[in-house]
């Protein structure tokens, strides 16, 4: 909206025409995200605090999270709501990738929040039913692949690219739908199921988007997409933006998530998050890359797995709870080690996945 704003006040002075600018504009969105946070959130969480919306801590976890129970929860309004303002103030709104992204975090947060909803208001011990919220995180995730499959301008819009090699690529045709669909209902569990520690799970996603949001930029420029080899998505680059609000957002609640934390996100902000993510690198044609990015959201994700699996296959459990930030903790690691390893992880393999845009 600042956007068109700028653009009708250039007729009056020519400066206002640096708003046009998307690197500009994905700063000032990661500064808008990161303000409202600031402000919003002491209001948010004293809100939260004096209608009862705690957090319930499972008995059978960590002792140490015992102490944790009523910390206000569904923090993640907080990320939702500056993420959609920063990115309705900056963004180029004529833009079909801006409504397809904010349309999946909505959706996702939406279901989030229901399920916080019957959970921390209600008190139903299961929240929202598993096949329930998978139904509706699948009609969410299947419309958006839907979307971008049916307004894709060109091929390279529907094609795999595999990292660190520079001619391979694989047209997807249709199936790129299948794999968009996987991508983001995947991500958002993914995330979800990290959001155990405080501000465990909300770092690794600032890095992620942060990363992912050069991706969008490279992208989105056909000079630079041709330099590194990388397909030239037409618009994706203001993914930028979008990123940059998630970017802000993130950091903003960090400051009242972090250890020991006043407010958790619970399910509003982190199926929000993982779908946010997913969606993205739908969009840059990053599916992989975002696969080693995010390699902390799979290793949790498939511990549990591997977890479930050998239970109901041995009867014996391969770690000692799972997700496994659970098993590291009751193997006596303290929880601020737990959290800011995981964060040295995610750095590392960021750096790593931002290194496929040379190294092909």
């Amino acid at each position: 909206m600042l956007r068109y704003l700028a653009e009708w006040l250039t007729q009056y002075h020519s400066g206002f025409n640096v708003f046009s600018y998307l690197t500009l504009r994905a700063i000032l969105a990661a500064l808008t995200a990161l303000m409202m946070s600031f402000i919003v959130g002491p209001t948010m969480i004293r809100k939260l605090a004096e209608h009862q919306v705690g957090q319930r801590v499972r008995s059978d976890g960590p002792q140490s999270h015992l102490t944790k129970a009523g910390t206000p929860t569904m923090g993640g309004a907080l990320i939702l709501v500056a993420i959609v303002a920063a990115t309705l103030l900056w963004a180029d709104l004529s833009n079909r990738f801006v409504w397809i992204a904010l349309g999946v975090t909505v959706a996702f947060g939406l279901i989030g929040f229901w399920d916080d909803y019957l959970k921390l208001v209600v008190g139903s011990t299961k929240g929202l039913i598993a096949r329930y919220k998978y139904f509706w995180q699948s009609v969410a995730g299947l419309a958006a692949a839907v979307a971008l499959y049916v307004t894709a301008s060109d091929p390279s819009d529907t094609t795999l690219i595999v990292p660190f090699f520079k001619d391979f690529v694989l047209p997807l045709g249709p199936l790129f739908i299948v794999l968009a669909y996987f991508v983001i209902v995947g991500s958002s569990n993914a995330v979800n199921l990290t959001d155990g520690l405080d501000g465990l799970a909300i770092m690794p996603a600032v890095l992620v988007a942060g990363a992912l949001g050069v991706f969008a930029y490279a992208s989105g420029n056909a000079v630079f997409s041709n330099y590194l080899g990388i397909p030239h998505i037409s618009g994706s680059g203001e993914m930028l933006v979008f990123c940059a609000a998630i970017f802000g957002a993130g950091l903003g609640f960090l400051w009242f998530n972090t250890y020991p934390a006043q407010v958790f996100m619970g399910d509003i902000g982190a199926l929000a998050l993982g779908a946010a993510l997913g969606v993205v690198a739908v969009i840059v044609r990053q599916e992989i890359v975002l696969f080693i990015m995010g390699g902390v959201f799979v290793m949790e994700t498939v511990s549990v797995i591997l977890q479930v699996g050998s239970y109901k296959l041995r009867g014996k459990r391969i770690f000692r709870m799972a997700p496994i930030h659970h098993h590291f903790e009751l193997k006596g690691w303290a929880e601020p080690k737990v959290i800011v390893r995981f964060w040295i992880i995610t750095v590392v393999l960021v750096l790593v996945g931002l290194a496929t845009l040379k190294l092909r």
